[in-house]
C-alpha cells in the first residue's frame, strides 16, 4: 500500500495516443496495454513520472500537444518527414509501412497500384505518400482516408478498395484479431523510425531525457523483453542505427 501511495505522488505525464494494436489498446480489464504503453511506463518510470494514457482524436494531436493538454504524442508515430514539426525522443523502434491486398488480388508490386483505390488512416504517413505520389508510387485512382483505422480493413474486406496501407505490425495484428487473411506486398512503402513527439517549444528537458532513456532501454534489453511479448522477430524492430537519423 505504501508503494502505491508513493507512486501516486509522482508527477504525472499525460501521453496522447489513439487505439492502435499492438502498440496501444485497452485490455480485457479496461487498462491501457501494448508495446508503446509498456515502453512508456518503463521509460517515464525511470525518469520519476507516473504515466496517464489519454485516447485522443489523432487528427487533433498537434493542437493537443502544443496547448499542453497532453505532454507528448506516443503511438507508433513515424518520424520520417516530421523532424521540424516536433521535438523527438527516439527513434526507439523501426516500423515498416506496407501495402496489403486481398489474398486473391492480382496486385503484387507497388507498380500494380496504378489506377487502383487505396484506403489509409487520415493524417498518417501512408496518406501523405499516396497523395503526394512520393518515391516510386504510381498515380492511383483514389485515396480514401478514414479517421478510424479499422474502417480501412473493413473497406478492403468488402471490396470497396483495392488495397490498404499502414504499419505492418498493425495489419498483422488486425488479421490475428479478426481472423482474416490479407496479403502484404513484399516491397515496403517506407522503412521508418518511430519516436515520441513533444511540442517544439517544450523547454522542460523531458524530451532529451526520454531519448537517452529509450536508447539505454534498447541497449540493455529492456525494450526487447517488452516487444517480444507482442511481435515475432523482435530484434528487427530495434535496428534503428541503420535509419540515419
Amino acid at each position: 500500500k505504501e508503494s502505491r501511495n508513493k507512486q501516486d505522488n509522482r508527477p504525472t505525464i499525460i501521453v496522447g495516443s489513439d487505439i492502435f494494436p499492438p502498440y496501444n489498446y485497452t485490455d480485457e480489464h479496461g487498462n491501457p496495454a501494448g508495446i508503446d504503453v509498456k515502453i512508456a511506463e518503463e521509460a517515464f518510470g525511470q525518469l520519476g513520472y507516473r504515466t496517464v494514457f489519454r485516447k485522443i482524436d489523432w487528427e487533433k494531436k498537434d493542437e493537443l500537444v502544443e496547448s499542453g493538454k497532453i505532454d507528448c504524442i506516443w503511438g507508433c508515430f513515424s518520424m520520417e518527414g516530421r523532424s521540424q514539426d516536433y521535438q523527438w525522443a527516439g527513434p526507439y523502434m523501426v516500423s515498416h509501412q506496407v501495402v496489403a491486398v486481398d489474398a486473391k488480388s492480382s496486385i503484387y508490386h507497388l507498380s500494380d497500384l496504378k489506377d487502383k483505390i487505396i484506403a489509409v488512416q487520415s493524417t498518417t504517413k501512408p496518406e501523405m505518400i499516396f497523395l503526394k505520389q512520393e518515391g516510386n508510387i504510381p498515380r492511383v485512382k483514389s485515396v480514401y482516408s478514414f479517421e478510424n483505422r479499422e474502417y480501412i480493413y473493413t473497406a478492403l474486406g468488402k471490396g470497396y478498395v483495392d488495397a490498404v496501407a499502414a504499419h505492418e505490425e498493425s495489419i498483422v495484428q488486425y488479421m490475428k484479431d479478426y481472423d482474416v487473411s490479407f496479403r502484404i506486398l513484399e516491397e515496403p512503402l517506407m522503412i521508418t523510425g518511430i519516436g515520441v513527439a513533444f511540442a517544439k517549444d517544450d523547454d522542460r528537458g523531458i524530451c532529451e531525457q526520454m531519448s537517452q532513456t529509450l536508447e539505454e532501454m534498447r541497449q540493455d534489453g529492456t525494450s526487447l523483453k517488452i516487444i517480444e511479448k507482442y511481435l515475432d522477430d523482435p530484434q528487427k524492430y530495434l535496428e534503428v542505427d541503420d535509419l540515419g537519423y
